[in-house]
């Protein structure tokens, strides 16, 4: 910048050249700060990008999104870090799931973000909500076949890839008792019973949790803190379940 008074260096004189030579390395020193810094991909991104990565899709609701854990205690979480463990190389699951859902909003929710492409694996955990909405276990047979035939699409249609997991028994907690619900493990376990059929008449795999989820009764630390869902405890154990049938499918 220039002002009255101040006289410019001629063209060819030495400070003229060491003043073209400052703003060129400024120019330079600008271009390079606009440069985004690369940085090194973590251990999840590099899975993520391997095309021998397994391919995994955890299907559900509140059990399955880990309500009230963190996310790294989430079932599907734990049991791709098992696997990893085991050897394998296992790219972060994708999950369908939300708090709530009944088995027709699982259903609407694939239909509104349909997964792509062919899964190694795919679990299915839903019926809690239809239960506790006192649907019945008649209401929830269809919806369920329904549920269980895209899951088995997912993987490609072997439907030795898919594991059905039990509905567990919220009714053994404090959220229960509270809403004078502690008596319907009956309830509970009649929708297994429609849960357990149908994906054995499909051939797909069953793991059974709810025996592991009523130990909360007598062990408040299988609970997280909202005294409903399961703590990354009990979380770890079922993964302690399916891990052998993962391995062998």
């Amino acid at each position: 910048m220039t002002g009255r008074g101040v006289r410019r260096p001629a063209l060819g004189s030495q400070p003229w050249r060491l003043w073209i030579g400052a703003c060129l390395c400024l120019v330079l020193l600008v271009g390079c700060r606009s440069v985004p810094t690369a940085h090194p991909l973590s251990a999840g991104d590099m899975t993520s990008k391997d095309a021998s990565a397994m391919r995994y899709l955890a299907l559900g609701d509140s059990y399955t999104i880990g309500e009230g854990v963190a996310d790294s205690e989430r079932f599907p979480e734990q049991l791709c870090a098992a696997l990893r463990r085991q050897g394998r190389t296992v790219a972060p699951p994708q999950v369908i799931a939300r708090t709530g859902w009944t088995t027709d909003e699982l259903t609407a929710a694939i239909a509104a973000d349909r997964p792509s492409g062919t899964f190694d694996l795919v679990t299915l955990l839903i019926g809690v909500n239809d239960q506790y909405r006192r649907r019945t276990p008649e209401e929830y047979r269809p919806q369920f076949r329904a549920v269980l035939a895209q899951a088995v699409e997912f993987a490609g249609g072997r439907a030795a890839r898919v594991i059905v997991i039990s509905i567990p028994d919220w009714c053994v907690t404090p959220f229960a008792a509270a809403q004078h619900r502690q008596d319907e493990g009956s309830s509970i376990d009649q929708f297994n019973a429609v849960n357990r059929e149908e994906a054995l008449a499909v051939g797909a795999h069953y793991v059974e949790v709810t025996s592991i989820s009523r130990r909360a009764a007598q062990d408040r630390s299988w609970l997280a803190a909202d005294g409903l869902h399961p703590s990354g405890r009990m979380y770890a154990a079922w993964v302690e379940a399916l891990l052998p049938v993962v391995l062998g499918t």
